[in-house]
């Protein structure tokens, strides 16, 4: 199927115009529509774990996640994160999340470079974002970056560590995220 992209440049507004007309997913990177591919197996599972384990978590509290269904506006772009938390109550008929609190990006090789450049970027240039986590598909590992005194820092995490999210009051064991996977398979040559 051939789908027609609108010329560049656009604005926020025209772009969530355009992309209610549209078939597929598209975020917007501050100038041009840029289409969403699929995933993999892994991908899809981490991501699907990630967003239960959250919500169990999260239950009793005004805070809650969204998967990646739901974009959300950042530094003058639209994004797809693979999930957020947000503690700012969202009228259900809403398709862009808003005041992300913690925002987590699981990396292929097709997308590490605009989730740790681009995104990253737009993430810490959001002041609601306290916390942006990527995690990794191809081993247990993660990284957590925290908003800290008007900084950031980083923390590498490995299998046995646990993913810290102070902002939302809750902790979720790395291995959590990687329930039904096969840690081995992960690494494992393609």
């Amino acid at each position: 199927m051939s789908v027609a992209v609108r010329p560049a440049p656009m604005t926020i507004a025209e772009f969530l115009a355009w992309e209610e007309t549209q078939e597929l997913r598209w975020e917007f990177g501050g100038f041009a529509p840029q289409a969403m591919t699929g995933g993999t197996v892994a991908r899809d599972t981490i991501q699907a774990n990630l967003v239960a384990v959250l919500n169990a978590r999260l239950r009793g509290t005004p805070c809650r996640a969204r998967g990646s269904n739901l974009k959300i506006e950042v530094a003058g772009s639209i994004r797809y994160p693979d999930a957020f938390v947000t503690c700012t109550p969202l009228d259900p008929r809403a398709t862009v999340g808003r005041e992300p609190v913690v925002v987590f990006e699981v990396l292929s090789s097709s997308t590490a470079r605009t989730d740790r450049v681009e995104k990253m970027r737009e993430y810490w240039d959001t002041p609601s974002i306290r916390r942006y986590v990527l995690i990794e598909q191809d081993a247990v590992s993660a990284t957590s970056h925290a908003r800290e005194a008007g900084r950031w820092t980083g923390r590498v995490l490995w299998a046995g560590d646990v993913i810290a999210l102070p902002e939302i009051g809750i902790e979720i064991p790395l291995e959590d995220l990687y329930e039904g996977l096969d840690p081995e398979a992960l690494r494992a040559p393609a």
